[in-house]
């Protein structure tokens, strides 16, 4: 039996995109002299080198080894750190982002592009960038106390715990780092290890006693060791000092169990080494079958759960065993004298079943911070090609929304910030013109309202120009000279295919495709969007979303023999139509007067073509919906309650229908259709259109019927 270290790569994975995002985070808030900020950095690019050099990824070791070493000139003080370092260590970022992706993904990542920024850290190595002797009183003294360059010699005594490698450590990759340090000899203890038959190939038997010649200091050796710290016993003492590195010579043995990795000029010689143990020991370490990085890549679907949700789903599950129980109990032998004990036991378990619904779903939520954190850096590289001064202000980011909701809006909310930078913030000259601050600002901002969440993308710019708006449309046909639009409706023409007020193209945005998709990716989510502008002050898109798309709040409604749901977001109100507001116009239109607004009334049995026995709107219910901007109002036989239901797809399990957008199980095991109100608005609209062009035809007299005959 082998340890199979391969099972261990999808966290990896997950913990280098983690490791990733704070790097990046991290780098675009480095100033100098940030002692904290650094170290976090390096141990976040340490951590990924060690863990790719564990499983065997050499393309990411060998980079992040040179991104490690800039790393460490600067959190030595022997480094400046200028902002065309944090520039390249940015770039350095997405290259090995690019390399775990293909890792991932198992495919090929743009070597070009891996091997520029490659030549680029190697030269940026190779400038003169110290600090000046005076720069850096602190750094110079500690350093000349410790060890004044010169090599010192480390006794290391290195005893794992037994089930180390079944936590992902390889002592291969400690080493591997300890020679990173300087010259090192292991010597090997092989005492504990038992009889052949008795060998347990998941732990770990043997220790080692390590002899490092090297200029570090002893904190810097702990650290190689921190992350095992609690999984060891660790001695390490410095038995003495010398001036040259050749003046230590390897103790010669004969001892199998000995051997030395020396570290010299070239620092890939270590990690070809340590590769090449591992690449050897292939009954202990395999490299990743088709099928282990299959289910590496499908296993980053996972999320991250608090041990207080965990909890509480357990708790919940052990309240439903014992009210299981108490009912199985009364089943036996049940007469009508525990009737009052049995309804108890239901309305138990009834408040167990939605208590328990809603841990489950909490267990999908994150924090939106996880969608946010891609901004700072889109920001500072948008600003920088731009060469407007923004800054970027997040609010909200522990608001929790659902993981499948979060991944669907990540693309909408890139497109709305670019344009909040190309669009919205003017430049420098203009704004300071115009009595502002030269420095432009973004502010991302989330929160719950109601059972939604609301995104708002707010930029202090210069705000939407209507007529210009207005005399876009115009040219394109969209509207009318002699339409009057209210400021509302001037904003939703942004959202028109093809529609750019932009009198340049960039590679930012104004090419007129995108902001449609926006919108329609929003509503795809059951959401809508918004937009406020003040000429001069700025703009803000807002965004309304649910929480998540398992669960629907929902309005249920008897439509002949059968029953619907529509979704209590989309509702405006539900109300017994009154003869003298109710108006016939041209054809079967009908329009209700509700308030100043004509609602459009559309039959669902005459939709669905269901056989109803309330066909005239008098006798029937009106329910008031909302979608894209339109009121219509939905004629139902009949209002039942009002509950939370869970969304099944049709797509998964029939086909798309339209006017549909999914279905659900009722209690009584019943099949309900989810109204999709776009897709009825928009049914709508094609068979008023249909009825039209047919009465158009049914109009035409004989000699014009002939006519056109003849002419085909």
């Amino acid at each position: 039996m082998s340890v199979d270290l391969s099972q261990f790569i999808p966290s990896f994975l997950e913990e280098s995109f983690e490791g990733l995002e704070l790097m990046e985070s991290s780098l675009l808030n480095l100033e100098q002299g940030d002692d904290e900020t650094i170290n976090s950095i390096f141990r976040a690019a340490h951590s990924i080198k060690g863990g790719a050099g564990t499983f065997g990824f050499n393309g990411v070791t060998e980079f992040t080894h040179l991104v490690e070493t800039l790393l460490d000139e600067m959190r030595d003080g022997r480094r400046n750190i200028e902002q065309n370092d944090i520039e390249i260590l940015l770039e350095s970022v997405d290259c090995m982002r690019l390399l775990i992706e293909a890792i991932r993904d198992e495919t090929e990542c743009d070597s070009n592009k891996i091997t520029e920024t490659s030549m680029l850290l190697e030269h940026t190595l190779a400038l003169d960038n110290s600090v000046p002797a005076n720069a850096n009183e602190n750094s110079v003294s500690t350093s000349a106390s410790d060890s004044d360059d010169a090599l010192s010699k480390w006794q290391i005594t290195f005893i794992p715990e037994h089930h180390l490698v079944q936590t992902g450590n390889d002592p291969l990759f400690l080493f591997n780092a300890l020679a990173d340090l300087g010259e090192l000899i292991l010597d090997a203890n092989c005492k504990e290890l038992p009889a052949l038959n008795d060998i347990d190939a998941e732990e770990l038997y043997i220790s080692w006693q390590l002899t490092l010649s090297s200029k570090a200091s002893e904190a810097e050796i702990r650290e190689v060791f921190e992350w095992v710290a609690d999984e060891c016993q660790l001695v390490i003492t410095k038995e003495e000092t010398i001036d040259e590195l050749a003046s230590i010579e390897p103790e010669a043995t004969g001892d199998s169990s000995k051997e030395a990795i020396i570290n010299g000029q070239v620092e890939s010689t270590a990690e070809q080494h340590v590769s090449s143990a591992i690449s050897a020991d292939k009954n202990s370490s395999p490299p990743p079958s088709e099928k282990t990085a299959n289910k590496a890549k499908n296993d980053l679907g996972s999320i991250r759960v608090g041990v207080d949700k965990v909890d509480s789903l357990i708790n919940l599950v052990g309240e439903l065993v014992i009210t299981q129980s108490m009912l199985s109990e009364l089943g036996n032998n049940f007469d009508l004298s525990k009737v009052e004990k049995l309804n108890a036991g239901l309305e138990e378990l009834l408040q167990n079943t939605k208590e328990l619904q809603e841990s489950v779903m909490r267990i999908r939520m994150l924090p939106i911070s996880f969608a946010f954190n891609r901004f700072p850096r889109l920001v500072h590289d948008l600003s920088k090609k731009t060469g407007k001064e923004i800054e970027l202000i997040l609010k909200g980011e522990q608001t929790e929304l659902d993981k499948t909701v979060m991944e669907q809006i990540g693309d909408p909310l890139v497109h709305l910030v670019r344009n909040a930078v190309d669009h919205g913030i003017e430049p420098a000259e203009v704004r300071i013109a115009a009595g502002k601050s030269p420095k432009g600002t973004i502010t991302l901002n989330a929160f719950h309202q109601g059972g939604n969440i609301v995104i708002e993308i707010n930029d202090d710019g210069g705000g939407i120009n209507r007529q210009a708006v207005f005399d876009k449309a115009l040219e394109k046909g969209i509207v009318d000279a002699s339409t009057t639009l209210t400021d509302t409706q001037i904003f939703d023409l942004l959202f028109e295919p093809g529609f750019s007020t932009a009198k340049e193209l960039s590679d930012i945005s104004g090419r007129g495709v995108g902001m449609d998709v926006v919108k329609k990716n929003i509503q795809s989510l059951g959401g809508r969007i918004q937009v406020e502008s003040e000429t001069g002050v700025g703009s803000t898109f807002r965004i309304n979303l649910p929480l998540t798309l398992a669960i629907l709040d929902g309005q249920l409604v008897k439509v002949g023999s059968e029953t619907y749901i529509i979704p209590l977001i989309t509702i405006v109100e539900s109300l017994q139509p009154q003869k003298d507001l109710i108006n016939r116009v041209s054809g079967d239109m009908v329009l209700y007067r509700l308030r100043e607004d004509n609602v459009p009334v559309i039959p669902i049995y005459s939709l669905f073509n269901i056989a109803s026995e309330f066909k005239d709107i008098e006798s029937s219910l009106l329910v008031v919906v909302e979608a894209d901007g339109q009121k219509i109002g939905l004629m139902v036989d009949d209002l039942l309650a009002q509950q939370q239901v869970v969304i099944k797809s049709l797509n998964d399990n029939y086909q798309q229908v339209e006017g549909i957008s999914g279905a659900t199980i009722l209690g009584d095991g019943s099949v309900a259709m989810i109204l999709d109100v776009s897709g009825i608005i928009l049914m709508a609209h094609k068979k008023s259109e249909l009825d039209q062009k047919h009465k158009k035809n049914m109009h035409f007299t004989p000699t014009q019927q002939i006519s056109e005959g003849a002419n085909v």
